[in-house]
């Protein structure tokens, strides 16, 4: 795969109250991800830009909230994220603290 299309892989890390949780107990960092991304594309992502050993990933497909203005209805974009569960002795550090 090139590597033009890894750095698209990842849109981003998310960033919530479950997903903290879940960093700190099973050792799983979530991100945001495009809609067409495929497992072993996630993997081979995250292993060429953080330079981590990835042992597995897990993916969900999120789908977008029904909103409404008024009486208009709306609906937001469906979504994908992945848990990317390290193996033991790798780590992210998205704050770049020492």
């Amino acid at each position: 795969m090139k590597d033009e299309r890894l750095y698209q892989v990842i849109l981003g890390p998310h960033i919530s109250e479950k997903s903290t949780n879940v960093a700190d107990k099973a050792r799983q960092i979530v991100f945001k991800v495009r809609e067409n991304a495929t497992k072993p594309q996630i993997k081979a992502a995250v292993e060429k830009l953080f330079e981590v050993e990835v042992n597995s990933v897990k993916v969900i497909n999120v789908r977008g909230k029904m909103k409404y203005s008024g009486k208009t209805p709306g609906k937001r974009n469906n979504w994908k994220k992945a848990y990317v569960c390290l193996k033991p002795g790798h780590d992210i550090d998205f704050m770049g603290a020492q």
